[in-house]
Parts: C-alpha cells; sequence; structure tokens
C-alpha cells in the first residue's frame, strides 16, 4: 500500500507537486490522463487548478479523483 497525499500545490503545464505521508515529495503529471474521457474536464484550467486533498488522495470538485497508489507510483520524486 502507498502512502497516502497529505498536501497538493498545482504548478503550470498540468503539474501537481504533492507530499505523501511517509516525508516524500514529487511531481505528478496529469497531462497523459487527460486523453481519458473522465478526465476531460481537466482539460480547463480553472477546474484542473482546484485539486485538493480528500482522504489522503487527489480530488477535483468531489467528481474526479486519482489514488494514492496512482499518485505515489508515478510522481518523479524531488527532495
Amino acid at each position: 500500500m502507498s502512502p497516502q497525499v497529505i498536501s497538493v500545490n498545482v504548478l503550470e503545464n498540468y503539474l501537481l507537486e504533492l507530499e505523501f505521508s511517509n516525508g516524500e515529495k514529487g511531481h505528478f503529471s496529469v497531462l497523459p490522463y487527460l486523453q481519458y474521457p473522465v478526465y476531460q474536464v481537466l482539460k480547463n484550467y480553472d477546474v484542473f487548478k482546484r485539486a485538493k486533498v480528500t482522504m489522503g488522495f487527489i480530488s477535483w470538485d468531489g467528481e474526479i479523483d486519482m489514488s494514492p497508489d496512482n499518485l505515489y507510483l508515478e510522481s518523479k520524486m524531488i527532495a
């Protein structure tokens, strides 16, 4: 089981800076996911920048979410 997300900062170019419950930080690109129908609404940057932490994962308006496993495994860890 991957660590949960404890904070998120929205960066430019559909990039999220995440902090995980194990103390690691990473950058996660949402760009590859925008091709999937469920994530199409995030192409609207005003919607995308409303990303928030919800019970250890990231969600947008309570309707779209990404699991902590995916976020952790696909993030590029930073110092």
